[in-house]
């Protein structure tokens, strides 16, 4: 064997061995697997009710502070089911693998925040410099949400998102204006950033304590 194919010989063998990142969920989603989650959400059964349960927890409530109320962990697989789900009307499993084959695969964490009685839509506002001065209220701007930071943690990483947004949770049918009630926050991330089994998302609210929640990856799809 001479030099040069020695050489490329071992580095073959180098690159075989390196260690591949491992997923705890399916990333990249194979044909099959964009298909079965394709037909999970078209049934709209208990099945698809099911599976989306799995990527949502459900926090209680503050003694004092903003609610935030539930924070979804939406994998790959989990975004197509929802999609197709949304999708009735002449949508094919076909379809939804040309869709899918076009863009990248993505995590989407997403976080409900509710106002409450210490938290409202009401901030009270002092009417004067004086501390006599009656106290008045101003209305919470629609984008408070801004005042929260948010945190994705893989191995004590924190992930830098795609994408980011937010929109307020208004009532408009009480024929007196739009209140507001709370907000939802979508941040999403590359899925192959999740080189984990575990990951962490961290809220810190401007007023009250953080929240902190665990997933498990491995038991999610």
């Amino acid at each position: 064997m001479n030099f040069r194919l020695r050489t490329f010989s071992c580095v073959l063998t180098a690159v075989i061995l390196l260690p591949l990142p491992s997923f705890a969920f399916d990333t990249p989603l194979s044909d099959e697997a964009v298909r079965e989650a394709y037909f999970l959400g078209q049934r709209h059964e208990q099945d698809f009710t099911d599976l989306m349960a799995k990527y949502t927890q459900a926090l209680p409530a503050p003694e004092a502070g903003p609610d935030i109320s539930s924070i979804t962990f939406l994998t790959p697989f989990a975004l197509v089911a929802q999609l197709s789900s949304q999708r009735t009307v002449n949508y094919s499993a076909q379809q939804a693998e040309e869709d899918h084959r076009h863009q990248p695969e993505i995590v989407r964490v997403i976080i409900q925040i509710q106002l409450t009685p210490t938290y409202g839509s009401l901030i009270p506002t002092p009417t004067g410099s004086s501390s006599s001065s009656p106290t008045g209220f101003r209305q919470r701007p629609s984008d408070f949400w801004k005042d929260f930071q948010v945190a994705v943690l893989v191995k004590d990483k924190s992930l830098s998102p795609i994408s980011s947004s937010g929109e307020p949770i208004l009532d408009c049918e009480s024929g007196s204006g739009c209140e507001l009630y709370g907000a939802t926050l979508q941040f999403d991330y590359a899925a192959d950033a999740f080189t984990s089994d575990t990951a962490t998302i961290q809220i810190f609210p401007p007023e009250g304590e953080p929240v902190s929640v665990g997933y498990d990856l491995s038991r999610v799809r």
